[in-house]
């Protein structure tokens, strides 16, 4: 589309590609007059939209670098031949996409008019949606996804339905995990009438970012893709799509475990060391398939015992944890009721682990599966995870969290 402009404008005399990816970059920024999507002036403050808008501008800079980079080499001139592209024709009903006054210039200028804008606005407009499309995905450059053909769109514009929604619960600050997985669902076309917290479509599995990553530092409500089949295919017909539903769909009314009394320390005798002798062995995910869903279980071995925790509760465990905030609070409180668990004691009882009060410190001896196998196991309601177990964070995470009741650290 930009060659067919740029062979009908007259370039390089009349026409300049760089003013119309000028235009292009500015309407993917994220603030602008003419930005496609201004999260910016909305600073958006809940994790989610913090972690899209993110996304948003990322993706929108990567993409106009390769529109600039793949320009220069005309391969579609070269296959085409200008009399082709100089015959170029698009309708595209607008959607109020701005241009820069340079661009306004060229577009509409003495060699420009009707037929150019119409290729303009379908350019910027594909972009955009292209844009939107790879929002919840972290490793957005490696996901594939099918364009269909289909006679009454083009491209990617059979994404605007569950983009519009999408969008609509983003600027309104109403977007869930759940809505983002539905609105990838709908990108990759899974075909799933379902939601759970990932999936696995015919060409990979899409689960939560933290996935293989720190606890401390993943994304919570991005999604991951991985170019595996979860669940084997039976003989050789395609697979069908697989939603990953979440053992409790209400984690409120899971069964509860108390964690016990553990070991009673003080502040100056809690374990800041990372050193620990019990260390996973190996660690699977071992998918359980009903009638009617599928679920996903972490399991590891560790001294000579299997652990195994809801693949979706650890997820959920992670979206809902807090880090040690630092308050002028801090050092005010002083906590007499502190207990020392063992990491093999939480993750061998049943269901969640909560206790009625006190505030219960586990260290994980450094081990990342140890901590996210923890945030599934325990009641993700006031979960502090702390990367130092020295006073000035321990400080810091007793007035973290919600400020009252039960509270488990997290080393």
């Amino acid at each position: 589309m930009l060659e067919a402009m740029l062979v009908q404008l007259g370039e390089p005399v009349n026409g300049d590609p760089m003013v119309l990816l000028d235009s292009l970059q500015a309407n993917l920024q994220i603030s602008g007059r003419v930005s496609s999507l201004p999260l910016g002036p909305l600073a958006l403050e809940d994790r989610a939209g913090a972690e899209i808008t993110s996304q948003a501008a990322r993706i929108g800079e990567q993409l106009v670098s390769w529109a600039r980079e793949y320009n220069p080499e005309k391969k579609t001139l070269a296959k085409y031949g200008p009399e082709k592209l100089g015959k170029l024709e698009f309708r595209s009903h607008c959607y109020g996409h701005a241009l820069i006054p340079q661009a306004t210039a060229q577009v509409w200028g003495p060699f420009g008019g009707p037929r150019i804008m119409q290729i303009y606005n379908e350019y910027l407009h594909q972009f955009v949606l292209l844009r939107d499309a790879l929002l919840p995905f972290a490793n957005w450059e490696q996901v594939p996804f099918e364009v269909k053909e289909y006679a009454e769109f083009k491209g990617l514009r059979f994404l605007e339905p569950a983009r519009e929604v999408f969008l609509t619960q983003l600027l309104g600050k109403k977007l869930t995990h759940k809505s983002i997985v539905h609105y990838a669902q709908s990108v990759l076309g899974s075909g799933l009438a379902t939601v759970g917290y990932g999936f696995q479509y015919r060409l990979g599995t899409v689960l939560p970012a933290g996935l293989g990553e720190s606890a401390g530092t993943a994304a919570r409500y991005l999604l991951k893709w991985h170019p595996v089949q979860t669940i084997p295919a039976e003989g050789t017909h395609d697979l069908a799509s697989v939603s990953f539903d979440y053992e409790y769909g209400d984690y409120y009314a899971a069964p509860r475990t108390e964690a016990g009394k553990g070991t009673p320390v003080s502040e100056d005798t809690l374990p800041v060391s990372q050193e620990q002798d019990d260390q996973p062995a190996i660690a699977r995910l071992l998918p359980n398939t009903g009638a009617d869903r599928t679920t996903l279980r972490f399991s590891f071995e560790m001294d000579d015992r299997e652990f195994t925790v809801d693949l979706g509760q650890l997820f959920r465990g992670h979206r809902f944890l807090y880090r040690p905030q630092e308050s002028d609070n801090a050092g005010a409180v002083k906590r007499t009721s502190i207990s020392l668990h063992r990491a093999m004691n939480i993750l061998s009882h049943s269901g969640l682990v909560t206790n009625a009060d006190g505030i219960h410190f586990i260290p994980s001896g450094g081990n990342e599966l140890i901590v996210w196998a923890l945030l599934g196991k325990l009641y993700p309601e006031n979960v502090v995870l702390l990367d130092r177990g020295d006073q000035d964070k321990l400080e810091a995470a007793y007035v973290s969290g919600k400020g009252f009741g039960t509270q488990f650290l997290v080393l």
